[in-house]
C-alpha cells in the first residue's frame, strides 16, 4: 500500500474530490493539507451530491480516518455547519474525523479584511472568494494568528483576540474605513464552537506517523491548484497556500520521505475561476459549449469559470514542480461531439517561441499559444468505464497528452459519477494491471 498524495494541476476545480473519493476505497487515512472553506469538492454517489469544503471527501467511505492537518485554515462556524449538514445526510462523524490543533482559525477580521481588501482593488481585484483565506494566512505568517489549540483555552484565546484587535481596528478603520470588532463579542461567538470541536482535535502528524508504521495507506489530500500555489502558481492570481505537492509534508507533520507517489488531477480541457493570465481560453461558442456541457461554475462560489483548450505548457511546469507520478484526467466526455481538438503546446511572445511556462506574469499574460490539433470524436464517452470502449480519437488525445508531459495517466473520468471511472492503474494498491496507452510523441 502506499502514500499518494493527489494535486489539482491546472487552476483547480479539475474534480479531485471526485478522484479522492475514488480512491478512498483503498485507503486508510485521507487528509486535507491546506486551505480553507474557500475549496469546493463535489462527489457525486448514487444515493446524493455532496460538496465538501472543509472535511476531506474521503468521508463518504466507512472505516476511513479523515484529518484536517495543520496547514488548513479553518472558519469554525463553517465547518460546524459542514458536519452538521453531513451527519443530516446520514453520514457518522465522530472517531473518524481527527483536526490539528496547529491548524490556525479564520477569525471574522479576516473576512471583513478579505472583502474590503477586494473591494478597494477595483479592477486589480484578485477574485477572492471573501471568506478570510488569505489574512488568515497573513496573520499566521506574521505570528498572529490564533490556532484551533488556543480555542480550547479560553483565557489564552481571549487575551489572543484582544492583542489582535488593538492594531486590526486601527487596520480596518484607517486603511478600508470600516467597522472594527469588539473583542467580547468575538469571544461569545467563538468559544462556545470549542465545545462542539474538542472531541476532534488530535495531533496530526502524530496520528499519520503512527498509521504508516503500521503499514496504512495514506492519501493526501490538496484543494486549488499548481497554479494557484502561493510560491510556483500565477502569482499574485493565486490562493494564499502552497497547493503544490509540497505542501502535503508541510501541511500535515510528514517527512517527504514517506510519500510514494504522486498524482496530478487534470480536466481534458482548461478552466479558470477569477482573474489572471489563462493564454488557451475561449471567448466563442466553443468556450461557451464546454462551459455548459462542463456544468463550469464554482461548487462554493456559483461563479462561471473561464473555459479554454487543454494547455501541455501549463501541464508540464505542474509534472514538474510537483514531480508527478500520474495523472488522472476527468471530464473527457464535456469533449463529446468536438469536430477538432487543440492542446497548446507553446506559446509565442514576441516573435520568441516559448516550450516552457514564462514565470513572468507580464509575458504570459500576452503569449498566443501554439496548437496541436487533433480530430475530435463523436460517439459517447459518457458513463464509459473501459478503456477498449473509447474512441480510437479519444485514446489518441489521450496518448497525446502522455507524451507532451512525460507522464504516464492512471485514471480517466468519464462522468461525476464513481461507476463513470476507467482505472488503468491504481496509484495506491499498484496492484492491477496497467493497460497500455498508445504513446504519441510531442
Amino acid at each position: 500500500m502506499a502514500n499518494v498524495v493527489v494535486v489539482g494541476s491546472q487552476w483547480g476545480d479539475e474534480g479531485k474530490g471526485k478522484i479522492v473519493d475514488f480512491l478512498a476505497h483503498d485507503a486508510d487515512v485521507i487528509v486535507r493539507f491546506q486551505g480553507g472553506s474557500n475549496a469546493g469538492h463535489t462527489v457525486v454517489t448514487k444515493k446524493a451530491t455532496y460538496v465538501f469544503h472543509l472535511i476531506p471527501s474521503g468521508i463518504l467511505s466507512r472505516g476511513k480516518l479523515c484529518i484536517l492537518g495543520n496547514g488548513v485554515v479553518i472558519d469554525p462556524g463553517a465547518l460546524i455547519e459542514e458536519l452538521d449538514f453531513l451527519q443530516g445526510q446520514g453520514i457518522k462523524i465522530g472517531r473518524n474525523l481527527a483536526i490539528s490543533p496547529r491548524a490556525h482559525l479564520i477569525m471574522p477580521y479576516h473576512k471583513a479584511i478579505d472583502k474590503a481588501a477586494e473591494k478597494a482593488k477595483g479592477a486589480r481585484r484578485i477574485g477572492t472568494t471573501g471568506k478570510g483565506i488569505g489574512p488568515a494566512y497573513v496573520d499566521k505568517m506574521a505570528r498572529l494568528g490564533i490556532r484551533i489549540g488556543d480555542l480550547l483555552a479560553p483565557e489564552v484565546f481571549r487575551h489572543k483576540v484582544e492583542e489582535n484587535l488593538v492594531e486590526i481596528n486601527s487596520f480596518l478603520r484607517r486603511v478600508y474605513n470600516a467597522k472594527g470588532f469588539i473583542a467580547e463579542k468575538v469571544c461569545e461567538e467563538y468559544l462556545p464552537y470549542a465545545e462542539r470541536l474538542k472531541q476532534f482535535v488530535a495531533d496530526d502528524s502524530l496520528l499519520l506517523h503512527r498509521a504508516m508504521e503500521s503499514g496504512q495507506s495514506v492519501l493526501f489530500e490538496g484543494a486549488q491548484g499548481t497554479h494557484l500555489d502561493v510560491d510556483l502558481g500565477t502569482y499574485p492570481y493565486v490562493t494564499s497556500s502552497n497547493a503544490c505537492a509540497g505542501g502535503a509534508c508541510t501541511g500535515t507533520g510528514v517527512g517527504p520521505t514517506k510519500i510514494d507517489a504522486v498524482l496530478g488531477v487534470t480536466k481534458a480541457y482548461t478552466t479558470r475561476v477569477g482573474s489572471g493570465p489563462f493564454p488557451t481560453e475561449l471567448s466563442d461558442d466553443v468556450g461557451e459549449g464546454l462551459q455548459e456541457r462542463g456544468q463550469e461554475f464554482g461548487a462554493t462560489t456559483g461563479r462561471p469559470r473561464r473555459c479554454g483548450w487543454l494547455d501541455a505548457v501549463v501541464l508540464r511546469y505542474a509534472v514538474r514542480v510537483n514531480g508527478f507520478s500520474s495523472l488522472a484526467v476527468t471530464k473527457l466526455d464535456v469533449l463529446d461531439g468536438c469536430r477538432h481538438l487543440k492542446i497548446a503546446v507553446g506559446y509565442r511572445h514576441a516573435g520568441k517561441l516559448y516550450k516552457e511556462m514564462p514565470s513572468d506574469l507580464h509575458i504570459l499574460s500576452e503569449c498566443e499559444p501554439v496548437y496541436k490539433v487533433l480530430p475530435g470524436w463523436f460517439a459517447s464517452t459518457t458513463g464509459v468505464s473501459s478503456y477498449r470502449a473509447l474512441p480510437v480519437e479519444a485514446k489518441r488525445y489521450l496518448a497525446c497528452i502522455e507524451g507532451l508531459t512525460g507522464c504516464p495517466i492512471d485514471i480517466i473520468s468519464t462522468g461525476s459519477g464513481r461507476e463513470q471511472t476507467i482505472t488503468l492503474r491504481n496509484p495506491l494498491t499498484r496492484t492491477r494491471p496497467r493497460v497500455k496507452v498508445p504513446r504519441a510523441s510531442a
